[in-house]
Parts: C-alpha cells; sequence; structure tokens
C-alpha cells in the first residue's frame, strides 16, 4: 500500500465512511489546489476557520517571525509571554468591562468545557442548560449538551443535569431556575443550518438569566471575528454574555480557543483549588500571534465592514426556484432546498466543478456558505454561477 489515498483511508482515523478525498498540494487566498494543479474555490474557509484566506502574508510572516523567537516554552499561565498578553490585551480593548480576562484554549470544545466548568464553580449550581439543534464540540462535557441524542446514544452515561430549551421558544424558557449553573447558547445555530435569533430571543433568554442569578454563555466559536459583520456576534443582537467562548476564525487557520469572562470570575479558577483549569497548548505563541495578526489586521480594515455587502451579493446571485430558503447572516449562510438529494447534488457536482461546499451535522437539506472574510465580489459571482448551472441541469 503506497498511494496517499490508502494510506490515508487504513491509517488516519476516519470520521465519515466517503471523504471527499482531496489530495491538497497548496492554498492562496479564497484557492485550493489539489496534487494534479486543479484549483477549487473555497466557500467554507475551514468550517469558518481561515477568516483572512489562505496562506495570507499577514498570517504568515508573523508566524514566521514568531517561530525564529520561541515556540512552547511552558505550560499555561505561568511565563509572561507577548503573543498572549498582546492578544488578552487587545480583545479586552475591543469587548465590554465585563468580558476583560481571557482563558486561552486550544480549541471550542474546550472553550465549551472550561466555561462549563467556570459556571459551577462560580453558581454552586450543577444544571447546565443548551438548545435542542446544538452543536457545541465532541468532548464529554461539550457532548453532554449537544442538542441531537442521535450523536450522543453511544456515548452516554454523560454528564448528568443537562438539560435542553427550544431555540426561539421564548415558552421554553420557563426551564431556567435558580437551579441552573449556565445556559450556553450558540449566537447562531451551526449544527441545524444556521438559524438565527427571532423575536429578540436572545434578550428574553438574557433577561431570565439575570432574573435566576444563571450565568449566559454564548458560544461564538464560529461567529467570531467577524463573520456575521460585527467583530463579535453579540454585537449584532445588543446583547452581553457572562462568558464569551470563541475559537475558529480568531485564529485564520491556527488552532485556537478561548474563554472570556469578567476578571473576578475568570479568578474562582486561580483558588481552592490552584489551578482549577490547566491546559499545556492552550495560548500556544504561534497560535496567539496568528490571533493577534488577524485582530489587528480586522480592526484596521473595511473586511468586517463590508460583510453585509458580501451577504447581499451573495443573497441575489444565489436566488433560484429550486432554493427554497436562504437563512443565516452575514458570510455564514445556508441553502436550503426542497430534498437531500439535491443538497448532496450541488456539493458533490461543485467540487468536480472547482467549488467547495459543505454540510451541516443535523440539516440533510441544506448546504453550507462560509467562505473567508477576503473573498472578492468576483469570486462570490463565480462560486454562484457554478450553483445555479447545476440546480439548471438538476431533474427530480
Amino acid at each position: 500500500m503506497s498511494n496517499a489515498k490508502d494510506i490515508f483511508k487504513k491509517h488516519q482515523a476516519q470520521t465519515f465512511p466517503f471523504p471527499s478525498c482531496l489530495e491538497i498540494a497548496s492554498a492562496k487566498g479564497s484557492y485550493i489546489y489539489d496534487v494534479n494543479g486543479k484549483s477549487y474555490l473555497d466557500f467554507v474557509a475551514g468550517v469558518s476557520a481561515c477568516t483572512l484566506g489562505h496562506s495570507n502574508p499577514i498570517i504568515t510572516n508573523a508566524v514566521k517571525e514568531q517561530l525564529d523567537k520561541y515556540t512552547h516554552v511552558m505550560v499555561y499561565g505561568e511565563y509572561i509571554q507577548s503573543p498572549q498578553y498582546k492578544l488578552a490585551k487587545l480583545l479586552a480593548d475591543n469587548l465590554p468591562e465585563n468580558l476583560s480576562t481571557t482563558y486561552f484554549v486550544n480549541s471550542g470544545a474546550e472553550a465549551i468545557e472550561g466555561a462549563m466548568k467556570l459556571a459551577k464553580r462560580a453558581t454552586g449550581r450543577s444544571e447546565i442548560i443548551s438548545c435542542k439543534d446544538s452543536y457545541h464540540g465532541s468532548t464529554q462535557g461539550a457532548l453532554s449538551i449537544m442538542g441531537n441524542e442521535e450523536h450522543k446514544a453511544k456515548y452516554r452515561p454523560l454528564l448528568p443535569n443537562c438539560n435542553t430549551i427550544d431555540y426561539n421558544d421564548e415558552n421554553s424558557l420557563k426551564n431556567i431556575t435558580k437551579q441552573t449553573a449556565a445556559v450556553v447558547i450558540e449566537i447562531v445555530q451551526g449544527g441545524t443550518g444556521f438559524q438565527t435569533p427571532k423575536n429578540n430571543f436572545l434578550q428574553k433568554v438574557r433577561e431570565k438569566c439575570n432574573e435566576t442569578g444563571t450565568l449566559l454563555i454564548f458560544d461564538e466559536i464560529q461567529t467570531c471575528y467577524g463573520r456575521l459583520g460585527t467583530l463579535f456576534g453579540f454585537e449584532k443582537y445588543n446583547v452581553t454574555p457572562d462568558v464569551l467562548c470563541i475559537a475558529k476564525g480568531m485564529g485564520a487557520g491556527m488552532p485556537i480557543g478561548a474563554f472570556i469572562s469578567s476578571w473576578k470570575l475568570m479568578n474562582l479558577l486561580t483558588f481552592e483549588p490552584k489551578l482549577g483549569h490547566i491546559t499545556t497548548f492552550g495560548g500556544h505563541p504561534i497560535n496567539c500571534t496568528a490571533s493577534l495578526a488577524t485582530l489587528q489586521h480586522l480592526l484596521a480594515t473595511n473586511l468586517i465592514q463590508d460583510v453585509d455587502k458580501k451577504e447581499t451579493l451573495f443573497r441575489k446571485h444565489l436566488a433560484h426556484p429550486k432554493v427554497k430558503e436562504i437563512r443565516g447572516k452575514g458570510l455564514m449562510l445556508a441553502i436550503e432546498f426542497e430534498d437531500k438529494l439535491l443538497a448532496k447534488k450541488v456539493v458533490e457536482q461543485s467540487l468536480e466543478n472547482g467549488l467547495i461546499l459543505f454540510y451541516f451535522l443535523f440539516n440533510k437539506t441544506a448546504i453550507r456558505i462560509t467562505p473567508p472574510l477576503t473573498i472578492s465580489d468576483k469570486e462570490i459571482k463565480k462560486g454562484c454561477k457554478i450553483i445555479k448551472e447545476i440546480l439548471k441541469k438538476y431533474k427530480y
């Protein structure tokens, strides 16, 4: 066995029985190139991760410069490292006062794990409430609050006292009580096809949490930085959480996550017991450097301000009789079709035609569009044209 595909399938653990097996040679800007030299316009950006596109010199130059200084030197929180504290300070400068202190981790799932622990430590309560059809990660704690039983059943028992409410259902908020440590909620639901909050739902959750002394945790793992047209998604809806979880796009392709709260709350992880949350590679200087460079660039340019215009362009050029609905916000869009076979056909045929799209975890009739924030108007029109040509040829 010598060819790459065979080795990949036999020796690299698989999560899906039918991976695309696209063999990558390089990636630059909005394009990925395979080993045969074929180019693919990327409408997925590593599932919302590659904020500034592929191989952006702003990121690569900053990372190379940091590589020449040092990489990992000590477990998290022991040494003062400039990529960490500069990023923490810049985040604090661009967040509300109650979100002033950042704990850097390796991923979105670990950010959720840390936030859940913090909520239990701060409130002395054990119940965690999330939403049906939510996705927060695949580790044991994050899986416990996932809102889909099919993905949880084979891994039980999971954490006890994890319950769900219905997203956008005001009546279900009665389940948030003075026994609830935290409500964990996505600004835009990712796994079910980018459902957005309706009828001031997030404000109503905030009010209920205030009433019951419950911490409100926003999962912004997919919506940061800038994907909804504001630096953080909660700014779009004028609701501030007690704890903010971010990852994916904050690293522009490098693995990093964080959970953020007030200094008072975060300091609870410092005492009784000491080392209340520990990570070896969290806050890795290379990844913090990439995140810092990303944040600095976004703050210095109009990329975030341009997101709404790019959303409008997508909606205009994806209008088609076979498109049932376009959901989402900013550059976090879902195309809903009437049947799952059409969704599958569009994803598969688009790849053949040089366009990368992707599926949703809990929704089989919709496809994901989450391109880099750097995508051009010309590239948007090009990708939309590929999709519409496929729809034109598709026969039920």
